[in-house]
């Protein structure tokens, strides 16, 4: 009985993903970049008792009456953007841990945004982590969101993982801990976010979509839903410096777009984990997505 237990076990592990190494991708831009003090950079946009500060930890939760979320003090309009996230383990169905860019309190109803979000889950299940791109549109008009969504390599309940999104002219890169796991390509100016945005993080009640399209709800006999961020990297591009900054790299060669190897790493990414493609769902209408 305990071999069978221990089989079992081994046999959930590795269905997750978690026994496997990434590649190296030869290039690490989160080295590049020192740490952004959370006082100085960010303050507390909603859910004041629902976050804490402790050393270089910020805690957020969200329970019953609340979620909470930052914001960056300052507008970029192109940058590095990262921070080391951990998060709860157990019961986390309909909770969405956000770390994102986004416009949309300066223009509700036709803002960009640029997400990385955690989505919850329940015990023996992977979180999926969706990457998405607004450009000029929200829930108070036409939604065209381009999500990608993908499993983990690790188990990012047990430790800090770096998680970062660098946005230039010419790309969008998501990463985590320095792998690109996509890459979002300027095609053309009307589908490519191009006016500044704030960093957020947040944590929140996403139960009518988070959660196996909603099927499964938050459920608050388990709260609270803890998330924790420390070692954030903000290097970019501040609105008010837009003539002056030059825009980051994503890759050792500058703005030319990804290195070889870290093409490689991608396509690791992407062969292994990558688990839904909005280019690839019939269910969509593509002559909005004209970049699939």
């Amino acid at each position: 009985m305990a071999f069978l237990v221990i089989l079992l076990a081994l046999l959930v592990f590795s269905h997750c993903g978690y026994s496997q190494r990434s590649p190296s991708p030869g290039y690490y831009p989160s080295s590049r970049v020192p740490t952004s003090p959370y006082d100085r950079d960010f303050r507390t946009q909603w859910g004041f008792q629902h976050q804490r500060r402790e050393h270089d930890i910020t805690t957020l939760w969200l329970d019953k009456a609340s979620g909470s979320g930052f914001k960056s003090i300052r507008p970029y309009i192109s940058g590095y953007f990262g921070a080391s996230i951990k998060l709860q383990s157990g019961y986390t169905a309909g909770v969405d841990t956000s770390f994102f860019l986004s416009n949309h309190q300066e223009h509700p109803g036709d803002h960009d945004e640029v997400d990385i979000e955690f989505l919850g889950t329940t015990p023996g299940k992977p979180y999926s982590l969706q990457t998405n791109v607004f450009v000029r549109g929200s829930g108070d008009r036409n939604v065209i969101g381009r999500e990608m969504k993908f499993n983990l390599w690790f188990d990012p309940t047990q430790d800090f993982h770096h998680y970062a999104i660098l946005w230039n002219p010419n790309q969008v890169v998501f990463y985590v801990d320095d792998v690109p796991i996509r890459t979002y390509d300027r095609k053309n100016e009307a589908i490519f976010p191009t006016r500044p945005m704030w960093v957020y993080g947040s944590i929140w009640d996403a139960s009518d979509w988070a959660t196996e399209n909603g099927r499964i709800k938050a459920d608050y006999r388990y709260q609270p839903f803890v998330a924790q961020y420390r070692n954030f990297k903000l290097a970019g591009c501040t609105a008010d410096r837009s003539n002056s900054c030059r825009p980051p790299s994503a890759a050792p060669t500058g703005n030319r777009g990804l290195s070889q190897q870290q093409m490689g790493a991608m396509a690791w990414a992407q062969r292994n984990f990558l688990v839904y493609n909005y280019c690839h769902d019939p269910k969509r209408d593509h002559t909005q997505t004209p970049e699939c």
